[in-house]
């Protein structure tokens, strides 16, 4: 079936209309909705030039240009040119990044075309139906059957656009996603980073069935402990009309509560007695189900409190210790980007074997099966978005660019009980515009939930002639948890230098270390003196714990660097890197390193303590 152009202008029109919200009408918790999954084997082309967006005159190809590679690349007849094509000869596995799947693309950053073909049934009583990306990096340019549905920019977090209801056709769908992962200074990340950068549609691609009424949204949390604790938050509509009503239940608390519509936004609040927290200990959680109109949605849910209390971090009323490890989103063995729960059970089950009750994940927003496995595993999180070293923060189209990210990445995970801590950004350096830029990421992202700390990895002044370390970035008024990278004994003096090291902090709030290690090259041995041996490294981490005991008391808690080796293009000592970032506790392959063994036995003493 051939749409006339004017037609096309017309849904072009409209979607331009609908993509102004957007941002704002994300729906959340996808896994509690009615899917059809678009996962599996896509054909691709690889377009170095942008052919298939750009005509010879570099100018953008109209919407119905039968070049354009959005368009189909099935000749009408055999007098029809067509310069591109798809086939099953050259196809890619989704989710999944492009740099894996076939070498002469370990290294490629530019634009690669996926088409999928697939058939749709239409349900009894239609309604709206989202396409849904859990990721793409970095920027996806979506059309389906030749219609642009919109363009998002950001490589780890979650977006969808509504489908015209006209669009969908019941046999011979075609979806069409540019990817373009390459790296510009406006961007974020920007153009320096020290992880692969890896391309491709990396996370689930769904189609999501809607009723004409549906909850968009919700967030249901602890809001206080006490004798008799209280839930709240709020559920977010759309198409509901004033009158109708929303019930929320926990039916294993017997909770059964109903609230009026009044506009599109309805609070919700109730007493909840009995409830068992939620905690690395005991990682209770409850049914919760929301319904409105024709609309249901349920999901596993945890309550919890977590708060920065004058110079500790209470959960739920009580001190807590972190005892972390930073994770990137990569297996190695494959050198590939994480995506599935398998991969999500490694990691961090590799954590829970270390001891941790705490992870890191950096430094962007992983996959959501981490986040989602860290709820049912215990294991508390720190998440963050890519505002990395050197960003441009003069910039507003910057800040609004990481103000998106921080938003895509609280909606996805505010019922999240795991994740206790949003940070917005890692080692930037210190400039008033800098700091006004960070400063109003955390005002943000406390305005979007103040349920959470907010935090960013911070880094040292190394005063050695003093032997002072002192934490003194302006940043530190403006966060709840102030955290700090330091790598002393590996890129400041030797291991021998935390013997007599001196930590201070300008701010009277907790104290943690976001980030500390040493690379080892898995299997090369000798001296503990010799750098890139495996006895280094645990010399490393023997004079860092031992020098912890001595941290000042507001010292709440640590996350290495790192859990298991990852892949990095900054890293070309031929010997013991070639390509690779070897601070990880495990290698390549998932072997342990010496230094594993001994932060596993201090993070099992402070666990026989009390955490």
């Amino acid at each position: 079936m051939v749409r006339k152009s004017a037609v096309g202008l017309v849904l072009m029109l409209m979607m331009t209309t609908l993509l102004t919200a957007q941002a704002d009408h994300l729906i959340g918790n996808i896994p509690g909705r009615k899917t059809i999954s678009l996962n599996g084997s896509w054909r691709y082309i690889i377009d170095s030039y942008e052919t298939g967006f750009y005509n010879y005159r570099y100018k953008e190809r109209r919407q119905t240009d039968p070049e354009a590679y959005w368009n189909t690349d099935i000749p009408r007849n055999s007098s029809e040119r067509k310069e591109h094509g798809y086939t099953n000869s050259r196809t890619l596995q989704v989710p999944g990044d492009w740099n894996s799947q076939d070498k002469k693309l370990l290294y490629y950053e530019g634009t690669i075309w996926y088409k999928k073909s697939f058939d749709y049934k239409m349900p009894p009583s239609p309604g709206p139906v989202f396409l849904y990306f859990g990721a793409v990096n970095y920027r996806a340019d979506v059309y389906l059957n030749g219609v642009k549905l919109g363009m998002h920019k950001g490589g780890f977090t979650a977006f969808n656009f509504e489908i015209p209801d006209t669009l969908l056709k019941r046999t011979g769908n075609f979806l069409v996603v540019k990817v373009d992962n390459r790296r510009h200074a406006n961007e974020i990340p920007t153009l320096n980073t020290d992880w692969w950068n890896y391309g491709g549609i990396t996370r689930d691609v769904m189609l999501v069935e809607l009723p004409r009424s549906y909850i968009i949204d919700y967030s249901v949390h602890l809001k206080r402990i006490a004798g008799n604790d209280s839930i709240g938050g709020w559920v977010r509509l759309s198409g509901a009309n004033p009158g109708e009503k929303i019930i929320v239940e926990i039916p294993e608390l017997k909770i059964k509560q109903s609230y009026n519509v009044e506009n599109a936004q309805v609070g919700i609040a109730f007493v909840a007695r009995n409830l068992q927290y939620w905690s690395p200990l005991t990682p209770k959680r409850y049914r919760v189900i929301i319904s409105s109109g024709l609309d249901r949605v349920e999901e596993s849910i945890g309550f919890r409190s977590i708060e920065a209390s004058g110079r500790q971090v209470l959960l739920n009323g009580q001190p807590l210790f972190m005892r972390g490890i930073s994770i990137h989103e990569e297996i190695p063995g494959g050198m590939r980007r994480a995506h599935s729960k398998a991969d999500a059970l490694q990691l961090l089950g590799w954590a829970k074997e270390l001891g941790c009750n705490m992870v890191r994940l950096a430094h962007y927003p992983h996959n959501e099966m981490m986040t989602r496995m860290a709820d049912s595993l215990g294991i508390l999180v720190w998440s963050e978005i890519p505002v990395y070293w050197t960003i441009n923060f003069s910039q507003a189209e910057v800040l609004d660019k990481a103000k998106t990210q921080l938003r895509e990445m609280i909606t996805r995970d505010r019922n999240r009980s795991s994740v206790i801590i949003w940070s917005v950004g890692n080692e930037t350096p210190v400039s008033e515009i800098r700091t006004e830029f960070m400063r109003s990421l955390l005002e943000q992202a406390r305005e979007l939930d103040d349920t959470r700390l907010v935090s960013a990895a911070l880094e040292v002044h190394y005063d050695r002639e003093n032997n002072i370390n002192l934490i003194d970035d302006p940043l530190g008024k403006y966060v709840d948890l102030v955290s700090f990278n330091e790598y002393l004994g590996w890129y400041v003096g030797t291991p021998a230098s935390c013997r007599t090291a001196n930590w201070k902090t300008i701010y009277d709030k907790p104290l943690f270390i976001s980030e500390t290690g040493a690379e080892a090259l898995s299997g090369y041995h000798g001296g503990e003196a010799v750098m890139w041996t495996e006895e280094y490294q645990a010399w490393y981490y023997r004079e860092q714990l031992a020098m912890l005991d001595r941290m000042p008391s507001n010292f709440v808690g640590i996350s290495p660097w790192l859990l298991v080796d990852f892949r990095s293009p900054r890293r070309n000592n031929p010997e013991f890197q070639d390509g690779w970032n070897n601070k990880g506790l495990f290698d390549h392959s998932g072997k342990k390193k010496k230094a594993f063994y001994l932060l596993r036995a201090y993070y099992n003493k402070k666990a026989s303590l009390k955490n």
